[in-house]
């Protein structure tokens, strides 16, 4: 029996006997607490992550939630664990789907990284892979072996980004972000206590670009491949600065957002100025969570030191995205504390905007269907 058959196996086992979905819960109370807030039915979530013990975790809670369809963006890569992830997806009957992930092997060796990659990549379309997800280690972890850090708008990485472009995969990418991240970690930073946990997440000093120059690396791939679609992840990685998020897609029309784990954040600003935004760009966000699913753990945008959340604290942290959304209230909590310690004020936008965020841009942009009938 193979790596891959192993994997699955383990895989299929782990679904068969995993835990219940909220415990104490009843699936009237669960649907209740979704609907609570909620003019819209169903919605895509358009960032999560879930392992392969996840998958039946991610329908229960799914279902609770009113959302219809998940995009997995820790696919994993071809040849290793995407054969699984996609076996496993069919599993939900394509509920949730998969994007793909690089593979760092080789870097030294320009040529044979990119063939590999570009032929990861038509592999992973052709099995029914969504798109490629890059992760912030891309500028801030992936190193040479003389250890020089291998930029975000390396030159050795425009092959792989024209491919995504002619396959038609859209590329999500996390770069820098937030900018807490990269102030010193001490008492007086507003994220010193998520810090405490996460002290790898601390970008100050030794070697580490700035924060700015990250962003603009960034820039240079979006502005250089046009023909290419990319998805700021994190509100557009600056969830600090709507006017510099706006800026970029103004000048950018193959440049998109989602706003994972960064309501919290961008949540701070005037509510007026955060709906005429939502109004303003409403063709080019998606909405998505960063919930991550495994049959022992969740991550409801962020994790501290706090109790390890269950099945209604996922159905809740989605609840309040809907109320964020939904509704005008003022001064509501919001929904990952460890981010922060401020409230928030909802922006109530219309039914036609809720309808794209919630779906139909990741139907256009992502090429699956709410009732997946694609």
């Amino acid at each position: 029996m193979n790596k891959f058959s192993i994997l699955l196996c383990v895989a299929t086992m782990l679904i068969s006997c995993n835990k219940p979905a909220a415990p104490g819960m009843s699936e009237k109370k669960a649907s209740i607490e979704s609907s609570k807030y909620s003019r819209v039915k169903y919605r895509i979530d358009a960032h999560a992550h879930i392992g392969y013990d996840g998958f039946d975790r991610a329908i229960k809670i799914m279902d609770f939630a009113g959302i219809r369809r998940l995009v997995n963006l820790s696919g994993g890569i071809p040849g290793y664990d995407f054969e699984m992830m996609q076996t496993l997806s069919k599993m939900t009957n394509n509920r949730i789907v998969n994007y793909i992930n690089l593979n760092w092997h080789y870097i030294d060796y320009p040529d044979a990284f990119q063939k590999m990659n570009i032929r990861n990549l038509n592999r992973a379309k052709s099995m029914g892979a969504k798109g490629l997800k890059l992760f912030k280690s891309l500028g801030l972890g992936i190193r040479y072996s003389d250890g020089r850090l291998m930029r975000i708008d390396d030159e050795i990485l425009d092959p792989i980004w024209r491919e995504c472009g002619r396959l038609g995969l859209p590329v999500s990418i996390h770069s820098a972000d937030p900018v807490a991240f990269f102030k010193p970690f001490t008492p007086e930073n507003e994220r010193y206590i998520e810090l405490l946990a996460h002290p790898g997440w601390s970008f100050y000093g030794k070697d580490y670009p700035t924060f700015e120059d990250l962003l603009a690396q960034l820039e240079n791939i979006v502005k250089r491949h046009p023909e290419t679609t990319f998805v700021g992840v994190h509100f557009g990685n600056y969830a600090e600065n709507p006017d510099y998020v706006g800026g970029m897609l103004d000048k950018y029309p193959n440049y998109y957002i989602d706003i994972a784990a960064r309501v919290p954040e961008f949540g701070r600003h005037n509510a007026k100025k955060m709906h005429d935004f939502f109004i303003k760009y409403q063709d080019r966000i998606l909405f998505g969570t960063d919930i991550g699913i495994h049959s022992d753990s969740l991550w409801l945008g962020s994790k501290g030191f706090e109790d390890e959340p269950n099945d209604e604290d996922a159905i809740e942290f989605y609840r309040k995205h809907y109320k964020y959304f939904e509704t005008s209230a003022v001064q509501m909590e919001h929904m990952t504390p460890v981010q922060g310690n401020w409230k928030i004020d909802a922006i109530d936008l219309p039914d036609d905007v809720l309808e794209k965020l919630y779906y139909k841009n990741a139907e256009k942009l992502i090429g699956i269907t709410l009732m997946g009938n694609e």
